[in-house]
């Protein structure tokens, strides 16, 4: 899920770009290395917010070395601004506590998809702040995104109310992840995407900390395996390729490989805790797709 912190930074030109092969293999690579993610929430032995907590706590010196190796200041960050990057902190450890919880309780794939659905709700937040109706375009968008949300909750339904409670959970989780990407959209033109990243990390793996107890959850490890690749791979590995292919993509492209997440978790989910889509669910799974990759399409 989530590429957080990373920006919609300016395509590079064209002298400037690596080769075409390695950029789509970061940018698919990347997206595979978050779809995994979900994986080791599911199998670690604390709770899912205890896994989120240390996702964020033993990636934070990596952060702090990957943004002095790229040049990115720590500190000089005003006030004012600081104070956002904290709300926004805040508001994605609220996220991954959502999205966490969502992930025992539904399908990967449907946690996956509906916890990525932050693009859609910018769409829908653009249209309200210019004051603007949406295009043909947008509006099969928004068509899209509705159907397919209600074929996947209802065939949730069907299986038990659990696994729509956790599609719910998710769907807050795609929620909240587009309030932190707001508050956070001033900060990104003054900082670096990874220096943003360890601030987030500052602020936000005490609030996973406190949720965590608070909800009871086992918190140290007994098998730190799972924590481990967790946060290696949804928050090194997943986050370093996707900061560095982003730049050289278009939206629609990111979008439309945004869509390889919920495709690995589906099958995974299949391989590895028998979760079976069915002819209709996967018929959800592409109208909600289809929406996001459009949303992303239409990301300045």
């Amino acid at each position: 899920m989530e590429n957080e912190g990373a920006p919609q930074e300016e395509i590079v030109s064209e002298g400037a770009r690596p080769a075409a092969w390695l950029l789509l293999l970061a940018l698919f690579g990347g997206n595979v290395a978050l779809a995994i993610g979900p994986w080791f929430v599911r199998v670690a032995d604390t709770g899912p917010v205890a896994a989120g907590f240390w996702r964020l706590f033993l990636a934070l010196p990596f952060m702090v070395l990957l943004a002095r190796a790229n040049g990115q200041r720590l500190t000089g960050m005003p006030g004012m601004t600081l104070a956002l990057v904290a709300l926004g902190a805040v508001t994605f450890a609220l996220d991954l506590a959502s999205w966490h919880i969502g992930i025992g309780m539904t399908r990967l794939g449907n946690a996956t998809l509906f916890g990525n659905a932050g693009s859609i709700v910018l769409l829908f937040w653009g249209f309200i702040v210019h004051r603007v109706a949406p295009g043909r375009l947008e509006w099969l968008a928004i068509v899209f995104a509705l159907a397919g949300a209600a074929i996947l909750m209802g065939r949730s339904l069907e299986i038990s109310d659990e696994t729509l409670i956790g599609d719910l959970f998710s769907v807050a989780a795609g929620l909240l992840y587009a309030v932190y990407l707001l508050t956070l959209q001033g900060a990104r033109g003054q900082f670096g995407s990874w220096s943003l990243l360890v601030w987030v990390s500052i602020f936000g793996a005490p609030v996973l900390l406190v949720i965590a107890l608070a909800l009871g959850e086992p918190v140290w490890p007994q098998a730190w395996g799972p924590v481990v690749g967790l946060f290696v791979l949804s928050q090194l590995v997943g986050q370093g390729l996707m900061v560095f292919a982003l730049k050289y993509f278009p939206p629609l492209v990111v979008g439309l490989a945004l869509l390889t997440q919920p495709a690995v978790a589906s099958i995974y989910g299949w391989l590895a805790f028998g979760e079976v889509l069915s002819p209709l669910d996967i018929v959800g799974m592409l109208l909600v797709g289809a929406a996001l990759a459009v949303s992303r399409a239409k990301a300045t």
